[in-house]
């Protein structure tokens, strides 16, 4: 069940579909005005060489492009960077912010249109409901398919001190852009492990308690699509990318109707301390968690097999003592993961010990 009554929000617009991307011009010129008639445009390093692409963007002599390096998780110390330079480009706002990548860069591009109408850091903001003006009209364009960011209520952003998303309805995008063409290159790896955080929150809302039979329906039709792509399935993959771009919406509609769990609470803090990316933290984190979602876990290791791809181990054995306590405390101060997994009296069922010795298991 929820706890708290809420009437959520989705993007307010949608294009789907094979050439979608030729279409972007139209929908940025909709939203300019005689005083706000640039975009700022955030996209994702690996298309920084690739001028095919470029060409198709319709980036005009005013407009400012950022090139967002995704080896790292977002942080707020780049959103407040961005931010600045953002406002020191033109004397009027911009018109729309497009983010044109993955989860980091979609969620960098929901983050920073933000903050570019409210005051301070970005690190202030991290939390429910503490953004107080509608920010910048944001599109976003999924380039890979599962984070679910296209669609969440919720920026993800590293700080000084935790993991935790600027999350509000003012995060959602206005509009998504789908255009599976913008999948073809996607590495097989990125592919399984992007895809699979799509399934793994769906397996920890399905089985926590804050589940509710809107979240539900998401999630299974989620996993149902999820399962038939990498069990492989579907043979074309123009269609299966297709078709994971819809298990990407509703997953991410999923975890707004209920929450994720043990995995992502414990993924944070392999984010937080050792810069994990969130995709490959939620593989390394879930490898370990037969004892929490047996089902989901068997059915992961079957997926895992079948793509062939090597899941890292060994990163946390040269990690010290103060590390691991750090990891444990970013885990832990995510009540409401822990909640969704055991209900409110969570704290009777998990320790810190234990998070610890899984923690080192990795």
């Amino acid at each position: 069940m929820l706890y708290d009554f809420r009437s959520f929000v989705n993007p307010g617009h949608y294009a789907f579909g094979k050439g979608s991307l030729k279409h972007l011009g139209e929908l940025i010129e909709r939203r300019k005005n005689e005083n706000n008639d640039w975009t700022v445009f955030m996209i994702d390093h690996y298309f920084q060489d690739k001028k095919e692409t470029l060409d198709r963007l319709p980036i005009g002599e005013k407009d400012l492009v950022f090139f967002i390096e995704t080896k790292d998780e977002p942080k707020t110390t780049l959103v407040n960077k961005y931010r600045d330079q953002i406002l020191a480009h033109q004397t009027t706002l911009p018109a729309v912010m497009v983010g044109m990548g993955g989860g980091t860069t979609m969620d960098y591009a929901k983050a920073t249109g933000l903050m570019v109408t409210n005051p301070g850091d970005s690190k202030d903001y991290q939390g429910l409901d503490l953004i107080k003006n509608e920010g910048i009209y944001t599109i976003v364009i999924p380039t890979v398919s599962g984070t679910g960011a296209e669609v969440s209520m919720t920026a993800v952003l590293s700080g000084p001190e935790k993991k935790l998303g600027i999350k509000c309805d003012y995060t959602i995008p206005n509009e998504v852009l789908f255009d599976p063409e913008l999948l073809a290159t996607v590495p097989d790896s990125d592919r399984f492990f992007t895809g699979m955080d799509c399934y793994i929150h769906n397996v920890e809302s399905l089985t926590g308690t804050w589940i509710n039979s809107m979240g539900k329906a998401f999630a299974e039709k989620s996993n149902e699509i999820c399962v038939k792509v990498f069990t492989n399935q579907i043979e074309d993959r123009l269609e299966a990318d297709e078709q994971m771009m819809v298990a990407s919406i509703m997953g991410g509609n999923s975890i707004t109707y209920a929450q994720v769990g043990v995995c992502h609470a414990l993924s944070y803090g392999l984010a937080v301390v050792l810069g994990t990316h969130h995709g490959v933290g939620n593989c390394i984190v879930f490898n370990q968690l037969e004892k929490y979602y047996p089902k989901g876990y068997q059915l992961f290791k079957e997926m895992q097999a079948l793509q062939g791809v090597e899941i890292p181990s060994g990163i946390t054995a040269g990690c010290s003592e103060e590390q691991f306590d750090q990891m444990v405390d970013v885990a832990w101060a995510l009540e409401h993961m822990w909640n969704n997994v055991f209900g409110p009296d969570w704290e009777k069922h998990i320790s810190k010990d234990e998070i610890k010795a899984l923690f080192k298991k990795m």
